[in-house]
């Protein structure tokens, strides 16, 4: 049996996300993501308004004439979420918390990606593999993972990125579509991500929040740590420490950003309270114009 309150968070997050993929994001994400899986099928000759990167010059000069190469698209993709449930993302002091956002661009992503003919699957990563939800199609599978992506208790807390990207990998054989939904805490993922890369197109989405980056003057305050479940008591008047706070923050996020462009991954940072919508439209349209 499923819970009652369960069914309504689920119907809930579904008539949001739906509606929003439907009529937001359909077509972006079929330019977006779609484009990337064409296979060549003929050559043709050159028609007024072809793209002029599509000329087959061995043939033009064989023949004299220009030709272009005629691509024709692959009928479905396989889109793969790797969801982070580590204990980072349950905080949030915008709106929601990380987890539940998060949870709605999930599931933006798995009705986009539906409603294009493409497989989804899931890999629930904490510091291990939590849950894996192998790619199908269809409304049920959909609200099976808008369910799990709601109610999903981890194991553990920790976040191991390598893990997680390793998995993909090893299981997922053919060439696919991979989002990393995480806040992104963690380090030393750098070669996982590069094989990764090779194999799968991978683009990352960072989710954050306003208050990992700058601690406000609240005097003595205890924290909890939600990855090491540790406790600690932290003098937030103190401008060093706010400084230093801030400062790591800031190393952090280079790092993650610098990773990102070194091994050409497409990424969008998005905090909680803000528009969503507007980033993911954003990032969809940067993947557009590098096809």
């Amino acid at each position: 049996m499923i819970d009652s309150d369960l069914l309504k968070k689920v119907r809930k997050i579904e008539i949001k996300t739906k509606g929003l993929s439907k009529h937001l994001f359909s077509g972006e994400y079929h330019s977006a993501f779609k484009g990337r899986g064409m296979a060549f099928s003929e050559v043709r000759e050159y028609q007024f308004g072809d793209d002029i990167r599509n000329i087959d010059w061995n043939v033009t000069a064989r023949l004299n004439h220009p030709y272009v190469k005629v691509f024709e698209e692959e009928r479905e993709l396989t889109v793969m979420l790797l969801v982070d449930v580590s204990g980072s993302n349950s905080f949030g002091t915008r709106v929601q918390f990380k987890e539940e956002l998060l949870a709605e661009i999930a599931a933006i992503l798995a009705f986009s990606a539906i409603q294009n003919n493409d497989k989804v699957g899931v890999i629930f990563f904490s510091d291990k593999i939590e849950k894996f939800i192998s790619p199908k199609k269809g409304s049920t599978h959909i609200l099976r993972i808008i369910r799990e992506l709601i109610d999903f208790k981890p194991d553990n807390t920790k976040t191991n990125i390598t893990e997680a990207l390793r998995y993909l990998t090893n299981v997922i054989k053919k060439k696919s579509t991979a989002f990393i939904l995480s806040d992104f805490y963690d380090t030393g993922y750098e070669d996982a991500l590069k094989i990764a890369s090779k194999k799968h197109d991978i683009v990352s989405i960072r989710i954050t929040d306003d208050r990992e980056k700058a601690l406000p003057d609240l005097g003595l305050v205890k924290i909890y740590d939600p990855e090491t479940q540790q406790t600690l008591w932290v003098d937030t008047s103190s401008t060093e420490v706010r400084n230093n706070f801030a400062d790591a923050y800031r190393q952090h996020s280079n790092y993650v950003n610098e990773v990102f462009r070194k091994y050409g991954i497409d990424n969008v940072e998005i905090s909680t309270g803000q528009d969503y919508v507007k980033q993911l439209m954003r990032l969809f349209k940067q993947r557009e114009r590098k096809l």
